[in-house]
């Protein structure tokens, strides 16, 4: 096998790495879907699984990119008189970091590291939303049983509005929230990275704006999108 052959071989590795990306965000959605319908858990619990065999695929490539690389790298560095087996060398290096693989490294996984966090907030959103409907309903049936659908609705609307959607840099109801995940809390997408763009012009860090919140240096790379939240903003805009 070629210097030729294992470029060609790499960059067909890496299209697949991006296919696993790809649907690692599908299976990520669909788990949300399934949440926030009130699906049974184990349909929940069945896209975990999916998660996991996505994370197994992309430590696998990972693995087969990172020997294939290495061993071009440590061929063209030796400058050996005749050219080795390149694929055996690539091989076997790959046999070793497979035989190191532990859970953990699953579990590490950027993107279900993601999976979790997000299936951990739309649950969390969820049963927000029925805490703070459901006492709503009952005063409604208890208190006022001739209210009409469109009156219990309102009420409803109303709480909906007093819920936490509110970016504490634009007073306004987040569009596109992504949440820090070093303190928890979430912005306006644009509002935090412009903010963060401002402060690094003058050399300054960026304190997390939330009232009361003692972090103090806001990165964009600690930022990620809170599609959970997104979609319970997204929810009531439709009322």
């Amino acid at each position: 096998i070629s210097f030729t052959a294992i470029e060609s071989a790499l960059s067909s590795l890496k299209n697949c790495q991006s296919y696993v990306n790809s649907g690692m965000d599908v299976a990520t959605q669909v788990a949300l879907d399934l949440v926030a319908s009130f699906n049974d858990e184990e349909d929940v619990n069945n896209m975990e699984k999916v998660m996991l065999e996505y994370a197994t695929m992309d430590r696998e490539l990972n693995h087969y990119i990172k020997a294939f690389e290495e061993t071009i790298n440590q061929v063209k560095r030796e400058k050996p008189e005749n050219l080795p087996d390149l694929e055996k060398l690539a091989q076997e290096k790959f046999h070793e970091m497979e035989s190191k693989n532990s859970d953990s490294d699953l579990e590490g996984n950027e993107k279900y590291m993601y999976f979790k966090d997000q299936l951990k907030e739309m649950k969390k959103q969820c049963k927000n939303i029925f805490f703070s409907f459901f006492p709503i309903i009952l005063s409604h049936k208890s208190d006022h049983g001739n209210d009409t659908i469109e009156q219990i609705d309102d009420d409803i609307a109303v709480t909906r509005s007093q819920m936490n959607f509110i970016c504490p840099i634009t007073q306004m109801t987040m569009k596109r929230p992504v949440r820090n995940k070093v303190c928890g809390h979430t912005y306006e997408e644009d509002a935090i990275l412009e903010m963060i763009q401002t402060q690094k012009q003058k050399k300054k860090k960026v304190r997390c704006p939330k009232m009361g919140c003692s972090h103090v240096d806001v990165k964009g790379s600690d930022l990620l999108p809170d599609e959970a939240l997104k979609r319970v903003i997204d929810s009531q805009n439709k009322q």
